[in-house]
């Protein structure tokens, strides 16, 4: 499932749907459009505050031999072989302020997460409607308020993907992703310590280290209409129980869904076409 915001993250969990085509064929190099995006989710993972926006968004898409960019990422080809490729993996998450959990604490700037990716192409049907893939992201994370940047650790988050297009002929792809997630300390730090002098009775001091940082499954849908329109939607359920930092004082809930709809059109498009075997 390619992955991939009012921040990044806003957008990666959006647009976090498989739009790969069934066969090969001839597409124009580029494309732009505009649509417009509805999401609801929490301020950040264990929060019980949650946020909804109608956003409009713009989009581009690049059909290159190595770098390709589309709805849901940008794609910088590593390396490829029949059955392993490295990629570049995009995440991130939305500002935090003003949450109740987190009064008198400084506020939580939106980071961006990008590393490396290690993807195994498990199974591949004859006709190219169905695959299943194993995927290995390694993300460095930054936050910034836009004008300091602060780095702020690392994830790991494997991934078992498996990706339906075509479904009964309907046009419509399906793809359902689920893995765990490993956060290392300075992570976990920024989003869940509580440090002594922003103790309270009802927010007692907290330290957390790194390790298991919960579970994600994804179901995802999408379908591309000959008049260029896009629409896709998504359902994300995140599992924090048995995490690191389950309990610390800012976990207000350990288990709790992401959903949103996206629709775009397309208005240009280049005149040179390529040969492409998924978008």
């Amino acid at each position: 499932m390619k992955k991939l915001a009012l921040s990044t993250s806003v957008v990666s969990s959006l647009l976090c749907l498989s739009v790969a085509s069934a066969q090969t064929e001839l597409k124009p190099q580029w494309e732009a459009g505009a649509g417009f995006a509805a999401i609801d989710f929490p301020m950040y993972r264990g929060s019980n505050e949650r946020r909804s926006y109608l956003l409009p968004i713009p989009y581009f898409v690049y059909r290159g031999d190595t770098v390709q960019i589309n709805r849901e990422r940008v794609r910088g080809l590593i390396f490829k072989r029949d059955r392993v490729e490295m990629d570049i993996s995009v995440n991130g998450s939305v500002p935090a302020k003003g949450a109740i959990a987190r009064q008198g604490m400084p506020d939580l700037d939106p980071t961006l997460e990008v590393g490396p990716s290690l993807n195994v192409h498990l199974y591949y049907s004859e006709d190219r409607k169905s695959n299943f893939d194993m995927r290995m992201p390694v993300r460095g994370a930054v936050a910034s308020d836009f004008k300091h940047v602060q780095p702020v650790g690392w994830l790991f988050q494997p991934q078992l993907d498996a990706d339906f297009l075509d479904v009964d002929h309907s046009g419509w792809n399906i793809g359902l992703v689920g893995g765990l997630v490993f956060s290392d300390q300075r992570y976990n730090q920024y989003f869940y310590n509580v440090a002594p002098q922003y103790a309270t009775a009802a927010r007692p001091a907290y330290a957390v280290g790194g390790g298991y940082a919960g579970t994600q499954c994804i179901f995802a849908f999408n379908k591309r209409r000959q008049d260029g329109r896009w629409m896709g939607g998504f359902m994300k359920w995140d599992n924090l129980n048995g995490a690191v930092f389950a309990e610390s004082p800012l976990v207000k809930t350990r288990q709790y869904f992401t959903v949103g709809f996206a629709v775009t059109w397309t208005l240009d498009k280049s005149d040179k076409m390529v040969e492409v075997h998924n978008d």
